[in-house]
């Protein structure tokens, strides 16, 4: 005689139980759509739990704190990292994976009507939602015309500033594309504090040396760090041309 298969009744209840738990993490976030009442750990088991509605998400989230040490580890952790933790799959990595380069592309797109650059606030905010979040140092130039509005932006190298021979002459080149008057750089410090290193301010006085000669100035140059972020000129790294002091102030 045939024998079939059945699922006992206690783990039928528990998975019955754990999807309740998860469903109501979800209809909790959809009619706060905030994660300001919840806990890192509540976090991750509601964005888990759109992934695999089945398997209890509590033990992963604990699992992935642990692993990171926080939720903004677990966000920021590149994708083969996360696929090492147990009980993480292809789906679940992908989702965490686009969080923090989703939130870049809205910090984008809030900035699209500020084209005007007119204060190193403006600057910060600006070169911030180029590079929050990012896994790698990067670097990037912001053309600006006389009146300090955005005309292009350029990644301009991936990696280390002080490593990269060929910086000053994309630099220049691409300022020259963008038939720029002035430009603003900025690069980050991954996992890192933003204070400029000693390449750092050296490179960005060569510049600032360079510019000038082809009747292009340097507006400033900003470092973000995870939430934080560094002007050179406000802090006296560098010295603004006396017209772009006027324009370029803090508020």
């Amino acid at each position: 005689m045939e024998q079939s298969y059945s699922v006992s009744k206690p783990l039928v209840k528990r998975r019955s139980l754990i999807e309740s738990e998860q469903h109501h993490l979800r209809e909790r976030f959809m009619h706060s759509t905030s994660f300001e009442a919840y806990s890192d750990k509540e976090i991750l088991e509601t964005v888990l739990s759109y992934a695999n509605r089945k398997e209890d998400k509590s033990e992963l989230a604990d699992r992935l704190l642990e692993s990171f040490g926080s939720l903004k580890g677990v966000l920021e952790a590149r994708p083969e990292q996360l696929q090492r933790i147990e009980g993480m799959n292809t789906i679940q990595t992908g989702l965490i994976s686009m969080m923090v380069p989703m939130a870049r592309v809205w910090m984008r797109c809030a900035n699209e009507g500020q084209e005007l650059i007119r204060n190193s606030q403006e600057a910060e905010a600006y070169c911030k939602g180029l590079l929050i979040g990012e896994r790698v140092e990067s670097a990037y130039v912001i053309a600006m015309n006389a009146q300090l509005g955005v005309v292009g932006k350029r990644q301009v190298s991936i990696g280390s500033i002080s490593e990269v021979s060929v910086y000053p002459r994309i630099v220049v080149e691409t300022a020259l594309n963008f038939n720029a008057r002035t430009i603003l750089l900025c690069h980050n410090h991954p996992g890192g504090t933003c204070k400029p290193s000693r390449e750092d301010i050296l490179s960005t006085h060569s510049l600032q040396k360079l510019l000038p000669q082809i009747g292009i100035y340097l507006l400033d140059h900003i470092i973000v760090a995870g939430n934080k972020t560094y002007s050179m000129s406000q802090h006296g790294d560098i010295t603004l041309q006396p017209e772009k002091k006027k324009k370029h102030k803090k508020t």
